[in-house]
């Protein structure tokens, strides 16, 4: 496994994760966010927390890429394999913690409905970037 590339990719794949997150919360769903923190008593993202977000981000692209980079020697380099380790990742971040949230009520259905297909998307484009940039040793 290529270390190096799987850091680099994984900071593309990161970037574009980063990207993805300010679209959905900042943009798309800014006014709905802005409600349910309010809702909840809390206060926006910003600061150090905003900080922690975006590094932890960046994080998880690495986490993609390294994944990537694990599995495709069962199933080939490409688009494919990329595709797969943004499914899993998809799966284990964003749907699992997604529907348990909605279950407990913390996460309103329209924003779940919009967020686990934007994440779905967000999370390919961004698997298919860091493998583009993964090459072995």
């Amino acid at each position: 496994m290529n270390y190096a590339r799987v850091l680099l990719g994984g900071l593309v794949a990161g970037l574009l994760l980063n990207v993805g997150e300010w679209l959905l919360n900042g943009v798309v769903l800014a006014a709905q966010m802005k409600e349910f923190f309010a809702k909840c008593g809390l206060t926006p993202p910003g600061g150090s927390s905003l900080v922690i977000l975006i590094v932890i981000t960046f994080v998880l692209g690495i986490v993609i890429v390294y994944l990537y980079a694990a599995i495709r020697p069962r199933f080939g380099p490409g688009v494919k394999t990329a595709v797969i380790a943004a499914v899993i990742a998809w799966f284990c971040v964003y749907l699992y913690n997604n529907v348990i949230g909605a279950a407990l009520g913390f996460v309103p259905m329209n924003i779940l409905a919009i967020a686990l297909v934007w994440g779905f998307v967000e999370y390919i484009i961004a698997a298919i970037a860091g493998a583009w940039v993964y090459q072995e040793a």
